[in-house]
């Protein structure tokens, strides 16, 4: 895709969900594009993705690379990042990273935008995505943490089997359709939940729950937040629902709630219990925003807090929230190519 004004930018992981995604939102909010430079393993040679009505071949790492784009958008797992980001950023590439790999690195920030943008400087060339449960939780903490002072989080997920990839969508929909399928789970998905999202640890939590843990901390720098979280895996596909309890230090009310993250950019909320309203997968898919609900005061701590929180894991979860970093850079130029 070739255009006279604009960034080359390179997609890391193309043909994935999350980097198809990317590709489908940055034509969708108008990213100024001079060239895209989708990649992907070998096992995508040949493939093409739709860029604006245009079918654009896939190449390797190596051939983005070498193309010198002003900004790269990884998507690829870990394993890819932790072997290219660095050479990217070698050439002065701005890097926005969407695995786990450079997240919990001193030297590299993990941004919500929304968040905490601020905290990145003209010296980072390696910015990291948040894990997608982080990223909704971080956006409802925020504007409750500025106010009351969070001490304690104690967070029950609702993950989709869009987390786990195509994968995960390909084994839900063949037990729905009574068809022999690949097991990416360990048990089936279809009519259950799975209390187990990424492997086991030491300490009998998940990476998932332990990600949500120490990223919280990092972005909302502040260490004596305190986050437990229990991660399932559900068969849903619209996106990932969070079941939130807080302890806050300074006494608040509901109101008081309610206005702080209606302030909030990105968030809506969504609750009028008595007309059914809430949030829901079903209505969050497809969208860029997290949406929270079920708002109520905790009925055994007096600074205790309960909410809902929902959004599409895919969009605001990974790749919108990649976007939104890279429209950061864009507006700020801390770009350091032309």
């Amino acid at each position: 895709m070739a255009s006279t004004h604009g960034r080359t930018l390179a997609v890391v992981g193309a043909t994935g969900l999350v980097g198809r995604s990317i590709i489908q939102g940055l034509a969708a909010r108008k990213f100024p594009i001079k060239r895209l430079l989708p990649s992907a393993s070998q096992r995508s040679q040949g493939k093409t993705v739709d860029f604006k009505g245009e079918a654009i071949e896939v190449m390797t790492v190596e051939e983005a690379l070498e193309q010198s784009p002003d900004l790269a958008l990884f998507s690829a797992g870990g394993d890819v990042s932790r072997q290219w980001a660095r050479a990217f950023t070698d050439r002065g590439c701005s890097v926005v990273d969407n695995s786990s790999a450079w997240r919990m690195d001193a030297d590299v920030p993990l941004v919500v935008p929304e968040v905490n943008a601020d905290c990145i400087t003209d010296r980072d060339l390696l910015i990291a995505n948040p894990n997608c449960s982080t990223i909704q939780l971080v956006m409802a903490l925020k504007p409750l943490h500025d106010r009351f002072l969070i001490r304690r989080a104690i967070v029950s997920t609702y993950q989709s089997v869009t987390g786990t990839g195509q994968a995960g969508i390909d084994q839900l929909q063949q037990e729905r359709n009574g068809v022999d399928s690949t097991q990416i789970y360990p048990h089936p998905i279809n009519g259950n939940c799975l209390p187990h999202c990424d492997v086991f640890l030491e300490n009998d939590f998940t990476k998932e729950e332990m990600k949500l843990h120490h990223e919280t901390k990092k972005i909302l720098d502040d260490a004596q937040v305190e986050v437990s979280a229990t991660a399932v895996r559900v068969p849903v596909e619209g996106g990932h629902s969070e079941s939130v309890y807080l302890e806050m230090e300074r006494p608040f009310s509901v109101p008081d709630v309610r206005e702080a993250l209606q302030l909030m950019p990105g968030l809506i909320i969504q609750d009028d219990p008595m007309a059914d309203l809430y949030p829901m997968p079903l209505r969050a898919e497809g969208k860029d925003e997290v949406f929270v609900g079920r708002i109520r005061r905790d009925l055994s701590h007096e600074q205790g807090l309960h909410m809902w929180v929902v959004s599409d894991n895919l969009r605001k979860g990974a790749a919108t929230n990649a976007i939104q970093i890279a429209e950061y850079l864009q507006r700020t130029g801390r770009f350091r190519k032309s």
